[in-house]
Formats: C-alpha cells, sequence, structure tokens
C-alpha cells in the first residue's frame, strides 16, 4: 500500500523531470541567441560566404578546444591533488560505493587543501570525470553528510551537467568573440560602406546601429543564460543527489553547515565559482545580482530536500 504525498511535498522524480525540462528551454534560447547573432551580423555586414566559412572553421576549432582542455584547465586553477583510496581510504571508498549504486564508472578523486569546505565535478562525460573536495569538507562534515555531497557531485556527472557546463560555456564564448568581431568591423567602417551601396545610408545607419545594440546586449543575455542553466543544473543535482544517497536530509543539513562556515575558499575565481556545491564567492544581494548568480538560494535548495 503506497502512502499518499505529504501536502506541500515535492516528490523527487517529478522535480528531476522539471529541471530537465527547464535546461533544455534555456539551452535551445541560448543557440537561437547564438543563430540570432550571427544572421544579424551576416545580413549587417554583407560578409561573403567564403569569409563566413573561415569564421565558422575558426569557431569550431575554439569549441573544440574549449570542450577538451576545459577540465585540465579547471583542475590546474583550482590547485587540487590526486588521492587515491590508501591516502583518503573514507572518502575514496565512499565515491566507489555510490558509484556501484547509481551504475557509474570511478571518477578520479581530488583534494583540495583549504579549511573551507567545498566541493565540484568536472569532466566533460562519466569516462572521463574528477571529484574533487576540499579538505574542510572532509574534516567539517559528518560521514552521512559527506556522503550526500558526494551523490550530489556524482549526480552532476552522472546527469551530464559537466558536459551541458562546459557547452553553455563554449557557447558564451563564441557569442562574446563574434561580439567584439561585429563591433570591431563596424568600427572599421564596414557596415556602413554596405548600407550606403545597397540600402541607403538612413536605413543602413538604423541596421547598423540596431545591430550594435543588439552585439553589445548578447554577451549579456549570454551570460545570464548560462548561469540559469546552472542554478537548474543545481536543482537537479540536489535532487538526484537524494535519491542515490536515500537520505535528502542528510544533504540539506551538509549544505547548512558549508553556507555557515565563515572561512573564504582562497582558490576560488569567477571562472570556477559555478562548478561548486556552493557559490564560494560571497556577493551582494540584488536583483541584478541574482540573474547572474550561478547557484540558486541555499534556502530554496534546503527547503526543497526537505519536503522530498
Amino acid at each position: 500500500m503506497t502512502s499518499a504525498p505529504v501536502p506541500g511535498s515535492v516528490l523527487v522524480y517529478d522535480r528531476i523531470a522539471a529541471n530537465r525540462r527547464t535546461t533544455w528551454i534555456l539551452m535551445v534560447t541560448f543557440v537561437a541567441v547564438l543563430t540570432g547573432l550571427v544572421a544579424l551580423v551576416t545580413y549587417a555586414l554583407g560578409l561573403p560566404v567564403g569569409f563566413l566559412g573561415v569564421a565558422g572553421i575558426a569557431i569550431i576549432v575554439y569549441a573544440v578546444f574549449s570542450y577538451f582542455a576545459a577540465s585540465s584547465v579547471v583542475l590546474s586553477i583550482s590547485g587540487a591533488h590526486e588521492v587515491t583510496k590508501e591516502e583518503e581510504w573514507e572518502y575514496v571508498r565512499r565515491v566507489e560505493n555510490l558509484c556501484i549504486g547509481a551504475g557509474l564508472p570511478m571518477p578520479r578523486t581530488w583534494v583540495l587543501e583549504d579549511t573551507a569546505p567545498n566541493a565540484f565535478a568536472t569532466g566533460r562525460d562519466p569516462q572521463h570525470a574528477h571529484i574533487v573536495v576540499t579538505r574542510g569538507l572532509l574534516t567539517k562534515l559528518e560521514p552521512i553528510e559527506l556522503e550526500a555531497v558526494l551523490a550530489h557531485e556524482l549526480s552532476h556527472i552522472g546527469n551530464y551537467d559537466i558536459r551541458v557546463m562546459t557547452i553553455a560555456t563554449v557557447l558564451v564564448g563564441i557569442i562574446v568573440l563574434l561580439s567584439d568581431f561585429f563591433l570591431r568591423w563596424t568600427f572599421w567602417g564596414a557596415g556602413r560602406r554596405r548600407g550606403s551601396r545597397d540600402r541607403g545610408g538612413g536605413a543602413a545607419l538604423v541596421l547598423v546601429l540596431f545591430a550594435i545594440v543588439a552585439a553589445i546586449l548578447a554577451p549579456i543575455v549570454a551570460q545570464a543564460l548560462k548561469f540559469a542553466i546552472s542554478r537548474q543544473r543545481e536543482f537537479l543535482a540536489d535532487a538526484s543527489g537524494a535519491l542515490l544517497c536515500r537520505h535528502p536530509e542528510a544533504l540539506a543539513r551538509a549544505l547548512e553547515k558549508i553556507a555557515a562556515d565563515p572561512e573564504p575558499l582562497e582558490a576560488a575565481n569567477k571562472a570556477t565559482a559555478h562548478l561548486y556545491i556552493y557559490n564560494p564567492l560571497r556577493e551582494h544581494q540584488s536583483f541584478l545580482n541574482s540573474l547572474f548568480d550561478t547557484h540558486p538560494p541555499i534556502e530554496e535548495r534546503i527547503r526543497l530536500l526537505r519536503s522530498m
């Protein structure tokens, strides 16, 4: 006999499905912004097909390099060192047990020697994944809380969040490069020459001004979309992690302890902050900042976990 859901509760499977839908909507919007920017640049500047082909090849090379090099760069920036089961038995053993339960290959395990409790996962797929935890996380959490955090990070791997966020970061980079290219080309006068030749000075000026505004706003919109995707993936990893460790309360307690810890994470920076289970950069609260937050409000994450 199945008991009825408690009023106000959230079914973990419903939460996982909702987060996946939202992420795909955001990714489609992301691609639409990129496509619109490319179309606008092409039309405004009257670029020849051959030139667009060269630019397309350059973008593909940039994207492929970024995709494969991202995790190595992140690990290098973090300053973490790889550990074995002999060196960190409790940590690595729990990762192994969770991987067996999740049906995931064993990721490489790393420790960041910092007293602030935090953790993140990186890599392009489950076969090339890494989990990094701080020394503070290993020493300040109870074993069941540590396991819940590791389940959260393994969920990032199993849900391919590491791939989604790498792709989102690459898309932001492409949009920034295209916007910069367009603004420089316009400054050199290419848009004015095309407009005066084909459409008349007034219409060309309006088009170029509109395109300049779009080129300035596109990177801002792209960054906002990237962080929105990041927030949704955190909600998804919370729900999936709770399902994997079978103890949402332990993950809620772990998040409370991590958020309440006053010690700053020395290795944190804006390039890698979105990877951590909790944003290591303390920021002022405002509506504008909330658009560019890398993580959902911690209170909302804890509330949802305790409603599962």
